[in-house]
């Protein structure tokens, strides 16, 4: 089946291999060129493409190349933390290490397996056989509260409230250095980073929309407890904006100290809330998580906060 790509009013100038790289993330930038060259990547209205072309708005382009394919997630009994669940959807306190979907090097024990064996196969089909209903990630080092639509309406209606924004979720951090304001917003685009596509960048020549909004929750000598709001959902997002401005999060080995502190080896970062509309009911649904023992045991190795 073709995917199209229509180049936005704002990713004009991009050089072409690196654009449709960024919009196809399950295609490396190689893989683009050699599509490109064998015809499978075109110009919707037929006229030739070369790989170094440049993007202008409103391009459209047709890819026939064949997608990985999907893993098939087999069920497994793994405990899970189940907050809320009802007959269209659940939500899981994710612990911090746990993978949310297979991918290589990581074929089981995922959030996923686990989710297979819990809801017996009961789970929306719209994120396809690898991401059964699966309506937003968290990172493997994230912990904290995941929605899991169990119908494709109910995934449908979560997946407009992230889009509209009426969908409401609040992370917890601990970032390195003194914020010096007590609240602000990071608005910046975020896209694949342009020679490491493993990361991501607020220097991307093509990227999405991207705020995070932030609050101080505490001070310590070196280090700050804040509260992120997220007002858009781009990977890794709250990790790269507040790297962005000069403070990215404690254990953060990707986007900050390239050493462990404090004892962690991965982002202290934690999903403390959820608010959004039941797709069913119509009931706002509000669900908190408590900051789990890793978190609290980075806060304690801090020093006395103000």
């Amino acid at each position: 089946m073709n995917r199209e790509i229509v180049v936005g009013s704002d990713e004009g100038g991009a050089r072409l291999d690196a654009f449709l790289a960024a919009r196809l993330p399950d295609m490396s930038r190689n893989a683009v060129q050699r599509g490109i060259e064998k015809g499978e990547i075109v110009r919707a209205d037929g006229r030739a493409i070369a790989k170094n072309d440049r993007t202008a708005p409103g391009d459209r382009f047709l890819c026939a190349a064949a997608e990985p394919l999907e893993a098939l997630a087999l069920p497994e009994e793994i405990s899970l933390d189940v907050v809320f669940e009802d007959e269209s959807l659940l939500v899981v306190n994710k612990p911090r290490g746990m993978v949310v979907h297979p991918a290589p090097g990581h074929g089981g024990g995922t959030l996923v397996n686990a989710l297979l064996f819990h809801a017996a196969g009961s789970l929306s089909g719209v994120g396809g056989v690898a991401r059964p209903g699966i309506v937003h990630r968290l990172d493997k080092d994230t912990s904290g509260l995941l929605l899991v639509a169990k119908t494709d309406f109910a995934h449908r209606a979560l997946a407009a409230q992230l889009k509209d924004r009426t969908l409401s979720r609040v992370y917890e951090a601990v970032v390195l250095g003194r914020v010096g304001a007590d609240e602000g917003t990071v608005d910046r685009p975020i896209g694949r980073h342009p020679t490491d596509r493993k990361r991501m960048s607020t220097a991307a020549r093509t990227a999405r929309e991207a705020v995070t909004h932030y609050t101080v929750l505490c001070r310590y000598n070196g280090y700050t407890h804040v509260r992120c709001r997220l007002e858009t959902g781009r990977t890794h997002q709250i990790r790269v904006h507040m790297a962005s401005i000069g403070h990215p999060l404690l254990g953060d080995l990707v986007y900050g100290r390239k050493c462990q502190e404090k004892g962690l080896s991965g982002q202290c970062l934690h999903a403390r809330s959820l608010e959004f509309d039941h797709p069913v009911s119509g009931e706002r649904i509000a669900l908190s998580s408590e900051l789990p023992g890793y978190f609290l045991d980075a806060l304690g190795r801090l020093g006395p906060g103000v």
